[in-house]
């Protein structure tokens, strides 16, 4: 069962598909969660990422979008598609850098199931977005 887990991840990463540049997967070596408030500071102006599915529920590789705004993050910003795989998030090889304050990336999914997926860059870290793949 661990093998087929780890060829279907394996799989995954190798067909997601993007509107920008293509690069290697890692795991994540851990996003800072955002800051609560807590100290008074001002969270309007922190840097902030919006996520959403084109589709709740997909065939396997099946091709949708994910994207969204990015609010106080400078354009050009890198920003990358990660997948929760366990207990831990891992970036997959869909990147591309913000134009003005939006993104689009384009994917497709081969692991049946719901699927965990988010955006972080530019200091940020986006709501989760599910996707069922079928």
């Amino acid at each position: 069962m661990d093998r087929f887990r780890r060829a279907s991840a394996a799989a995954l990463l190798t067909a997601v598909v993007l509107a920008g540049a293509v690069g290697g997967a890692t795991a994540s070596p851990g996003v800072p969660a955002p800051p609560s408030g807590a100290s008074g500071e001002d969270l309007s102006a922190l840097p902030a990422l919006s996520a959403h599915a084109t589709a709740r529920s997909v065939g396997a590789w099946e091709e949708f979008r994910v994207h969204g705004s990015a609010r106080h993050i400078r354009p050009g910003t890198l920003v990358t598609l990660q997948q929760k795989q366990g207990e831990r998030w891992v970036s997959l090889p869909a990147k591309m850098t913000t134009s003005s304050s939006e993104y689009s990336l384009r994917v497709k999914l081969g692991i049946k199931g719901e699927n965990s997926l988010r955006i972080v860059g530019g200091g940020a870290v986006s709501p989760v977005v599910r996707t069922i793949v079928g």
